[in-house]
């Protein structure tokens, strides 16, 4: 199969935020990240470990007015450099999958590079979140609404268990890395675009 460079760098300027994403789907796992947001950080860092992108996001934003124009507008240029990293998907898996333990948290994500977006979000009956200071579920599930919408994913997440939030999002990074880095393998047994529309 060819084996053609899957990369893209998108920059994403308003009134709110200046954001540049390099994303190389075919990498080692490496990043650079700044968002001036810690946690976020953090998360992407994992992100691009677990799905073997390589990653550079630098982002300034209004984080004095609060964090959610720059988180949001961080997940909107993520989903656009995947979209165009991955042109007409040719050959790709499609579908992705991934359940990851982190500690007493189980998340499973279920994801398909349908060019159909929508964010789906589930969480078991007695799954409780605790305070984290600087950022909440909430606003990884915004970043991640804001990727599937940009990327044309549509996306479940599951919390199967878990009451720490720092875990609990942890969780939802890495199984959507995993998810990720499965649905966009190449898979040789595939011909053309995986839909029987010729067209993703």
């Amino acid at each position: 199969m060819k084996n053609s460079s899957r990369k893209a760098r998108v920059r994403r300027t308003t009134n709110e935020t200046d954001i540049q994403v390099d994303l190389s789907i075919d990498g080692k796992g490496r990043s650079s990240v700044v968002t001036g947001m810690p946690f976020l950080d953090h998360m992407l860092t994992l992100l691009a470990k677990h799905s073997l992108f390589d990653l550079k996001v630098r982002a300034k934003g209004d984080l004095h007015v609060d964090i959610h124009h720059t988180n949001e507008d961080v997940g909107i240029t993520l989903g656009q450099a995947l979209a165009k990293a991955l042109g007409s998907k040719a050959g790709i898996r499609r579908y992705g999958f991934a359940s990851v333990p982190m500690d007493e948290v189980l998340v499973r994500i279920t994801l398909d590079i349908s060019g159909r977006p929508s964010l789906h979000i589930a969480k078991s009956k007695g799954v409780r979140f605790s305070r984290l200071e600087n950022y909440s579920f909430h606003d990884a599930m915004e970043l991640l609404k804001a990727f599937c919408q940009h990327a044309g994913i549509n996306m479940h997440v599951e919390v199967l268990s878990g009451h720490d939030s720092h875990h609990i999002i942890e969780g939802v990074f890495k199984a959507f890395a995993k998810a990720l880095d499965h649905a966009v393998q190449r898979d040789p047994r595939v011909e053309g675009v995986p839909s029987t529309k010729g067209s993703l």
